[in-house]
Formats: structure tokens, sequence, C-alpha cells
């Protein structure tokens, strides 16, 4: 596939210039940066799918929109099982493309429901052992693919001085193979990983999560021994990054990407040498309209605002010269652009 678009942000931050990078995986196939993994978890298992049985995957919502996709064209059935706190227009577009959708509802003790996504899985695949599952919680492939792909685009849209390259973790595969990657290529690269707080996925104790496709209720396999540094940040933080994201720049992007966003201006903020930083978005507002991007949402979620842009100055934001477009039609064009991020303003109404 092609090269996701990056766009630049200069920024003035308490009066000092600032680069700030973003990836936008949302313009890969499927909308999302699980497209990538997908396919990955597709060329692994192929050769053992029984197309009267298919494939099964625990997702949040992206990856089994992708391996929806991909089975649909393989002729193959397809059950994701997902949580009430997956988007509802991707549980909706899976539907679409003939897959099957369980919900699970039963809380994993944990803070989430992955724990019990997975033991309905193991209870599918014991009546069912044809059944076959690309599990994206281990499988080598996932990682794989960003050493292959991702991380190297990346390096040749950025300059090689010394850039925080961000990557939030649920799985934990996107961080294990950019870390991968710059073990073998030594790009001039501080890696950061980026949570939620309540996740377990980089260690410690696991909580109440209210955003999708970032954090887990267990420990990343990928990354047995967590990673250093790590932020973690609150759920207002990635909300209000988001939000302040779409009416500074026009750009909206989903959950995990204002927790990067929110992280960066954190780290602009507190170390003055970091003067450059890269965001790997994994997917765009388009899954969060009804989350993030939703006031009632927010307000039931007990979601106070928070000022992520506080000495934040946008000077220019450029589209890459051979990705024109990057900052195409928000997706929320025709319901009500969202206004202008004031922090003197009421946002969360």
């Amino acid at each position: 596939m092609p090269p996701s678009p990056v766009v630049a942000l200069q920024l003035s931050v308490d009066g000092r210039p600032a680069t700030l990078w973003l990836k936008l995986e949302s313009h890969n196939p499927h909308g999302s940066v699980k497209g990538r993994t997908a396919l990955a978890l597709w060329e692994d298992v192929a050769g053992r799918v029984d197309a009267r049985f298919g494939i099964i995957e625990s997702t949040s919502g992206n990856l089994g929109l992708a391996l929806a996709a991909l089975a649909a064209a393989h002729r193959v059935p397809f059950t994701a099982v997902v949580d009430p706190r997956s988007s509802a227009s991707l549980v909706d577009a899976v539907r679409a493309l003939d897959g099957r959708v369980v919900t699970v509802d039963e809380p994993d003790g944990a803070g989430g429901y992955l724990l019990s996504r997975l033991a309905h899985i193991e209870r599918r695949l014991a009546a069912q052992p044809r059944l076959v599952w690309p599990n994206q919680y281990a499988n080598p492939a996932s990682p794989a693919v960003h050493v292959r792909e991702t991380a190297p685009e990346l390096r040749a849209q950025i300059h090689e001085g010394p850039v925080s390259v961000l990557i939030a973790v649920s799985t934990g595969g996107t961080l294990a193979g950019f870390r991968d990657y710059a073990l073998a290529a030594r790009p001039h690269w501080e890696l950061v990983g980026v949570d939620v707080v309540g996740s377990a996925a980089l260690g410690g104790a696991s909580g109440r999560r209210v955003l999708s496709g970032i954090g887990a209720s267990r420990p990343s396999a990928f990354l047995p021994g967590g990673h250093r540094p790590t932020v973690r940040i609150t759920p207002q933080e990635a909300v209000s990054a988001c939000l302040w994201l779409a009416g500074a720049t026009g750009i909206g992007v989903g959950g995990s990407s204002g927790a990067l966003i929110a992280t960066a201006l954190r780290l602009f903020r507190g170390t003055p040498r970091r003067t450059a930083a890269a965001c790997l978005c994994p997917d765009g507002a388009d899954r969060y309209l009804d989350t993030v991007y939703s006031a009632p949402w927010r307000n039931r979620q007990s979601l106070v605002p928070v000022d992520v842009g506080r000495g934040v100055e946008i000077l220019a934001v450029h589209d890459p010269p051979r990705h024109p477009g990057a900052r195409a039609a928000a997706p929320w064009a025709g319901r009500g652009a969202p206004a202008p991020y004031d922090h003197g303003k009421e946002r969360f109404r």
C-alpha cells in the first residue's frame, strides 16, 4: 500500500519553537493502522483457514473491520468479538461486510472487557477446533509489519535529527515493531510508549477505562518487560487534545491519537531540549463521532475539560508535497463542525 501521509505542525510552545509531525494512518485502506496489521495476520494464517469455519478475532473495532473486508474478499466467514465500548459505526461496517459480531458485555474485573473477549474465543475454539484465531495479541506478524513498512516510512518522511516518536499501546505490536526497527536501523529517535491511566499494557495495575483503541487489561505479550520511557495520559487529556486539534487545524483524529498529541505537548513543555515529535495517529475522527466528539457522551463519562493547548500557538500546518489533501474535509462535515478550541469557552455541553 502507498505510504500514509504526514502533516507537519510548526508550533510555538511557551514561546519556544517546536515541530509536531502527525502520520495519519486513517488514510490507509479500511481507515486505520490496523489495515496493515490485518493484512499481515491474514497472510500468516491463510494457509490454515477452512472456508467452512473461517476466522475469529477479538477487536475494539478497527482490526475487525479490516479483517472483515479481507474475509469477504476471500469468501471466508469472519466473527468479530467486540464489547460495549466498540464503535457502533465500526460494528455496523463489519456486519455490512457479512461479518458476524459477538458483543461480550461482561466486564473482566480488570477495568475492561479484553479478558472476557478472549475467554469467549477460547470457548469457541474448544467447541470448533477448525476455527482459526489469528491472535493479534501475540502473533509475531503484527510487529513485523511495522518493522518492514511503517517505521521506515516514517523515517523517510521526517528529518533525521533527534525526534521523539510517540506510539500508542494496546496489544503492543506497533510499539514492539518500532522498537525492533530502531534497534536495527539506529535512527536518531527517542521511542516513547503512550498508554492511558487504568491500562496494564505496559505494566502496573489495570482499572476502569473509557476510551477504545488504547490500553489493555493485561500486559502486552510483545513487551513483557514493559517499555521506557512510557507516558500515561488521562482520558480527559486525550479527548481535549482531539478537540483542540480539530478546532485549531480541522484535522480530526481518534482518541488514541489525542493521547499522543497530549503527550507531545507535555514533553515540549517539560523538556525544552525536545523540539521535534512525531505521532503515529492510528485512526481518524470518523470512528469517534458518537464518543470523543459527542458532548453528551463526554458528559456521561464525566470528562472534565483540560487545557492541553495552554501556551501553544500553531504557526503553520504543512501538507507533505507528495500527499496533498491530507487535511481533507473533516468527517463531521454536514453534521456541524466543532467550534475552535478556546479554553475560555464552554466546550463540554
